[in-house]
This record gives structure tokens, C-alpha cells and sequence, in this order.
């Protein structure tokens, strides 16, 4: 070939090349499926056998579930009903027990008429509680975030509002003391004073103040009794409650452990050993049956709130723990940071500690309520109709007497959504705060 040739042939494309689609076997769900389910003879035999066992049980479930019964009276009915559509020897669900007992289920005896209250709670309730969980709302949306306990309390036993207003009064009133006596008395004796206050005005004074002031304005609602809360209703208000405050008292616990204070340490580690030494069960007939042995003959102590305050204990020893975890895991520049800074020990605590122990402790802290939402399951052992009582109620029932499957999977699936939605939060949670500080 001729330099001149040469000089005038371009070696270098001067034009792209048409885009082309991957190789089928480097993209797509054929490469997913060869890399995660038979890359090796291993991965195929487990392959295999997996799909067989899904498919056995898929097999039996679905024609189960799909072609259950919805409209019948009772178990003898569905049974009609299944032999002359299905054949006698068919296995179909009774799904009927369901659609005519799903109130029961939900909210046990609470008065069909006063259903809109506790509907009206659990939207409160998500509004309240988004605040909280999700930066993107408004901070002062937090202002409804402090008010909806006391709210949703009137909303589902009643009574006069005037009530929850003298007790909400009582922790403004031991905000107002904690901000006047931390700079002349310093910061732990303005805390005990705070508590104090509040305790010594709702023992004397909340009370006649509500009466006096429900004689002047009577603001009030149908009283609903706690004996007739039942169902999920029952599970949520406990969980939510005992994960509500469990959370501020187990942080609480977890700093008076780590405390240089003898008094204050010593009596951290026994309160937070007793308690995760025993089991919930044991507290829960402590909370029923011995706590009338010490208090005053004929004092009316309702059930549910001796429940509520010993599942809250009883999840705050755990969450201590779960949280000292994360105080641990802080290296010591970090505490050495917040002392050159100048900040005291509960600024070096609020701003520069706990903020980092919290996130480390997210999946443990998650992890404690989601087991305490389940645990609420147990209370049907102390004479509470959770959905599980209730349950066994339906089943004792002559129309139901035999039917099991259809209730715990529907009583399955409720807690299911509830408990998938706090590990699903949990996850967000994690990659959010690892995003932000990167």
C-alpha cells in the first residue's frame, strides 16, 4: 500500500456504534436466576427442592383460602354449604366466622354505636405519630404530638375532658418548675423537684379541679369501661403504651447505670436485673393478683393500667440494656470531645452522646418492640380479652365451636402489618442516618 493511501484511509472510527441490547445471559432475570439459583449443582439441588416444597404447600393453601366460604350463620352451615359446592371431602376455609365476628375480633365488647371513637383514635394516633418519626413534617406539628395522649385517652373511655386536661396540666406544671429551679438549684435536684410537684398535684389537687371545672363547662363523653376493651384494641393500646414510655424511662435507666452516683447506679442495675430476671408472664399476675395485696382495702385500680404500667417496666429493663449498648460502643473521644467543648453532662448527653448511642441501638431498640407488641398476646392468661381471648370466646361459642384456623390466621396477619411496618421503619430509619453522615 502507497503512503499516500495510507495517509487518506482513516484508522479511527469516526462514527459511533449503534447501541445494542446486553448479551441475554449478562442481564435481566436470566442473569439473576443463574447467578442466585443454579450457579453451582448445589444452588440447583436447593433450587429444586424449594420450589417443590413451595409448590406442595402453595398447592394446598391457595384452593384452601381462595374458595373459602364468607356467608354463613355457623361452622354446620359453612360445612352445608362447602359439601354441596365443593364436595364433602373438599378443604375450604370458613372465612363467615370472620365477616360476622371481625367486630369482636378488633374491639371486643367495646358498644357497636361508639365504634367511630376508637376508628377516630387510631387516626389520630398516625397523626400524631408521623410527626415523630419522619423529618419532612412540620415541627410544630409535635405541639399535637404532646396533646394526642390525653386526647385519645378521652376519646376511648369518655368521660369528662376535663380530666385529661388536670393531668396534662401536671406536666406543665413540672416543665415550668424544671426551668425555674435548674439555675439555682442545679440540674438533679431540679429533676427530683419536678417529679415531685406534679406527683403532690395530682394526688390533691388534679381531681377537685376537674370536678370544678366539668360543674362550670361539662365537656363529656359515654364512659366505656376497660372490661369492655377487647380484641386488637386492646393489643394496640397496651403495646403502644408500654412502647411510648418504655423507650424515655429505658434511656433513663440505661444513663443511671452508667452513673457515677452510687445511690443512683446501684439502683439502676437492681431494678433493670430484677426485672429482666423474671418473666413478663409472672409480672403480669403480680400486676392482676398480688398488687391488691398492697394497696388499701377497696382502692380501685384498674386492670389494664396495672398492666400497662408493668409491661412498661418490664420493656424499659431491656431497652436500658439495648441503649448502655450503644453507650459502650461510643469510643472515648467522644466523651473526652464533649468535655474539651465546655458542655455539661446533660448537654454532652443531649447533643453529642445519646444522638450517636440511639442510632447504633435503632435494630435493638426496634427489635425490643416489636417483641413487646406480640407480648401482649399474653395478657389473655390474667382474664383480658385480647384477639387471642376473644378467640377462644368464639370458639366456645356453640355456632364456631370447632373452627381454629381461620381466627389465628386472621389474628396472624393483623399483627403481621403491624409488627412488618416497625422493622420496615427500622430499615428507613438506619439508611437515612447512614446517608447523612456520610
Amino acid at each position: 500500500m502507497s503512503d499516500t493511501h495510507a495517509q487518506t484511509v482513516a484508522f479511527v472510527r469516526d462514527t459511533m456504534v449503534e447501541e445494542q441490547e446486553p448479551p441475554l445471559s449478562q442481564s435481566g432475570a436470566y442473569k439473576w436466576i443463574h447467578e442466585n439459583m443454579f450457579s453451582t449443582p448445589l444452588n440447583v439441588i436447593l433450587t429444586v427442592v424449594s420450589l417443590f416444597v413451595i409448590w406442595t404447600v402453595l398447592s394446598h393453601l391457595l384452593p384452601w383460602a381462595v374458595m373459602g366460604i364468607w356467608d354463613a350463620d355457623s361452622l354446620a352451615q359453612c360445612r352445608e354449604i362447602r359439601d354441596e359446592i365443593y364436595g364433602a371431602d373438599a378443604s375450604v376455609a370458613c372465612w363467615a366466622v370472620i365477616s360476622e365476628r371481625w367486630n369482636q375480633l378488633l374491639f371486643g365488647f367495646y358498644p357497636p354505636e361508639l365504634y367511630w371513637r376508637p376508628v377516630l383514635a387510631f387516626v389520630l394516633f398516625l397523626a400524631a405519630i408521623a410527626p415523630v418519626l419522619f423529618a419532612s413534617v412540620p415541627r410544630k406539628a409535635l405541639w399535637f404530638s404532646a396533646a394526642a395522649p390525653f386526647v385519645l385517652y378521652w376519646l376511648l373511655w369518655g368521660g369528662s375532658l376535663w380530666g385529661p386536661i388536670a393531668v396534662a396540666a401536671g406536666f406543665a406544671l413540672g416543665a415550668v418548675v424544671m426551668r425555674f429551679a435548674a439555675p439555682a438549684l442545679g440540674a438533679l435536684a431540679a429533676v427530683l423537684l419536678a417529679i415531685f410537684v406534679p406527683l403532690l398535684y395530682w394526688f390533691t389537687l388534679s381531681g377537685p379541679l376537674a370536678g370544678a371545672l366539668n360543674a362550670v363547662i361539662p365537656l363529656e363523653l359515654v364512659n366505656v369501661r376497660s372490661n369492655d376493651m377487647g380484641g386488637f384494641m386492646l393489643a394496640m393500646i397496651i403495646g403502644v403504651s408500654g412502647i411510648a414510655l418504655s423507650l424515655p424511662l429505658g434511656i433513663v435507666l440505661a444513663l443511671g447505670r452508667q452513673s457515677d452516683l452510687f445511690i443512683i447506679n446501684k439502683c439502676s442495675v437492681i431494678f433493670i436485673e430484677v426485672i429482666r430476671g423474671v418473666p413478663l408472664i409472672v409480672w403480669l399476675f403480680t400486676a392482676s393478683l398480688l398488687l391488691n395485696y398492697f394497696l388499701p382495702p377497696g382502692t380501685n385500680f384498674d386492670l389494664m393500667l396495672r398492666v400497662i404500667i408493668m409491661v412498661t417496666l418490664f420493656s424499659s429493663a431491656y431497652i436500658a440494656e439495648v441503649v448502655r449498648g450503644g453507650l459502650a460502643a461510643l469510643p472515648k473521644g467522644q466523651y473526652e470531645a464533649a468535655d474539651a467543648l465546655g458542655l455539661d453532662y446533660w448537654k454532652s448527653m443531649r447533643l453529642i452522646i445519646l444522638p450517636q448511642a440511639l442510632k447504633i441501638s435503632i435494630p435493638g431498640i426496634v427489635n425490643t418492640f416489636i417483641g413487646l407488641f406480640k407480648d401482649t398476646t399474653l395478657v389473655v392468661f390474667i382474664g383480658l380479652l385480647d384477639p387471642i381471648g376473644l378467640s377462644n370466646a368464639i370458639r366456645a361459642s356453640t355456632d364456631w365451636n370447632g373452627i381454629y384456623w381461620e381466627l389465628f390466621v386472621f389474628i396472624g396477619l393483623c399483627f403481621f402489618i403491624f409488627c412488618f411496618s416497625m422493622g420496615r421503619y427500622s430499615l428507613f430509619l438506619e439508611k437515612k442516618l447512614r446517608r447523612e453522615h456520610r
